[in-house]
């Protein structure tokens, strides 16, 4: 009997253990999961609702409409023209950004001098406020004055106006895009190649790789596979997230050639104040950028793992 007693002793305290450190566990996760509640699910799930209302800001009175928002937002002319928009933007900028990123990278990591100066020269976009830079690029933009049209002048070419034409505004936020992009994309893949053996290149080598196009074909881009998960990620995202250069240089013009979709929907909840349309815009939105990052990883992340 007195064995006996004498197991459970020990097994009670080992299970009075455990309990306590679930406790520990879950007063230290509290504050996370209450931030992420009030601050993500919480607005989130708000944003669903009033999707399906009428509310508009300063009225007290609103009612639930189902899926009229929804059903308006096919026909709507502004909202098409905006996605079309935020699509291109999107197909200029996050390729351009991540070949410019790698390249830059390469060169930077064979750099052994000055390779401080070009890492941080190349990642000061990425620090600037647009907000900041927006009178530098108005007046490199700038159709008479501007110091683009004057080297095209140069070499007798016509400077279009690039902030002020439909035609060539869409590109000009594209270029603003590409420059700001471009340096986080480098950041990242320098850390991806610091992070490949030099073994390695010493082994392709050996194997009959002599030339830089061979190592980076055999060596570098296949060690890069996860990185360049990321980096593609990353840059599509932010892409499809443009809004502060639209804001503050174009204003989704001229006649709504440079609006994107983020654009559009401050423009819905702020300024006409229609939020509960603006919010299935919003909800719009988000499912984009899911299907977008669930694209990605299937597609993406199965040739890293077959690579």
């Amino acid at each position: 009997m007195a064995s006996i007693v004498s197991m459970a002793v020990p097994q009670d305290a080992a299970v009075a253990h455990r309990r306590s450190e679930a406790r520990i566990a879950w007063m230290l996760v509290m504050p996370a999961m209450t931030l992420l509640f009030l601050f993500v699910l919480l607005p989130v799930a708000s944003v669903i609702v009033l999707g399906f209302t009428n509310f508009e800001l300063g009225y007290g009175k609103f009612r639930f409409v189902g899926f009229e928002n929804y059903a308006h937002l096919v026909t709507d002319r502004t909202f098409r023209k905006s996605l079309w928009n935020t699509t291109v933007y999107t197909a200029i900028v996050a390729p351009i950004s991540i070949l410019l990123g790698l390249g830059i990278a390469i060169l930077i990591e064979s750099e052994t001098k000055a390779r401080s100066f070009f890492r941080t020269a190349y990642f000061l976009p990425v620090a600037s406020l647009i907000v900041a830079m927006a009178t530098v690029w108005q007046y490199m933009f700038h159709p008479t004055i501007g110091p683009l049209n004057a080297l095209l002048a140069l070499v007798g070419l016509p400077g279009p106006n690039w902030l002020g034409s439909s035609g060539t505004v869409l590109y000009s936020l594209s270029i603003i895009g590409v420059w700001q992009s471009a340096g986080f994309n480098m950041v990242l893949f320098l850390a991806g190649l610091t992070a490949i053996p030099r073994e390695l290149y010493a082994a392709a080598e050996v194997d009959g790789a002599r030339s830089s196009l061979d190592r980076f074909l055999l060596v570098t881009w296949p060690m890069l596979g996860p990185t360049t998960l990321f980096v593609i990620t990353i840059s599509i995202t932010n892409s499809v997230k443009v809004f502060e250069t639209v804001k503050t240089l174009t204003e989704g013009g001229p006649n709504k050639a440079s609006e994107v979709l983020l654009f559009t929907i401050y423009q819905e909840g702020f300024v006409y104040l229609r939020v509960g349309y603006a919010s299935a815009m919003t909800v719009v939105f988000l499912l984009i950028l899911v299907v977008l990052m669930f694209l990605q990883y299937r597609v993406l992340d199965r040739r890293v793992h077959y690579t």
